[in-house]
């Protein structure tokens, strides 16, 4: 079942990975750079910050949470276990995959974008439920990014789905976490 799995998610890749033109290379690039989206993440800190200042440092620290966690189980963790080579750097490929100036890591298995990304919409979503509502968004903008991964040939779809449950999970855990610790927390002020 696992090898039909995998054929299937291969040939699913070549498939989206086909779908290209010179003009969107640059752009698919672009929106998959960490850096491109820094004024992004600028301004939804403001946001949060400016909708509830007494509490936004619970929630950029969840943030940082769900990061460490989503990073850390997929480029710590599973692709060192897994030893599952981006479609870039596996030979089967070479004459047939499309990818655009980098291959990244030897590894792939799973998509830190994917988890990263999925995790941050995740935990936003939970913690500043009914406060910006522009946040559902988020699961657009995570979506956009892990396709660009398929398309610039660095990653499998599987590599996104199983990346993008990573991120869900670590971001219900962090935000289990921060609402447990700070009601915790207050419990313990409250009393002294």
């Amino acid at each position: 079942m696992i090898e039909q799995l995998k054929i299937w998610d291969e040939d699913l890749f070549l498939w989206l990975n086909s779908f290209h033109t010179d003009w969107l290379d640059v752009i698919n690039f672009q929106l998959s750079q960490t850096y491109t989206w820094l004024p992004f993440y600028a301004i939804l800190i403001f946001f949060i910050y400016k909708v509830d200042p007494k509490n936004s440092w619970w929630v950029f620290g969840g943030v940082a949470l769900t990061i460490l966690i989503s990073d850390q189980v997929t480029s710590g963790i599973m692709k060192p276990f897994f030893e599952r080579l981006r479609p870039c750097h596996d030979e089967r490929w070479d004459d047939m995959v499309h990818n655009y100036r980098r291959c990244g890591g030897l590894f792939g298995f799973a998509s830190s974008h994917a988890a990263n990304t999925f995790g941050l919409a995740v935990f936003l979503n939970l913690k500043m439920k009914g406060k910006l509502r522009f946040l559902p968004w988020l699961f657009l903008w995570a979506a956009v990014i892990s396709y660009t991964r398929i398309y610039l040939g660095v990653h499998y779809p599987g590599d996104i789905i199983v990346g993008a449950l990573v991120g869900v999970a670590a971001g219900l855990i962090s935000w289990f976490v921060i609402v447990f610790v700070r009601r915790e927390l207050l419990k313990m002020i409250l009393k002294d």
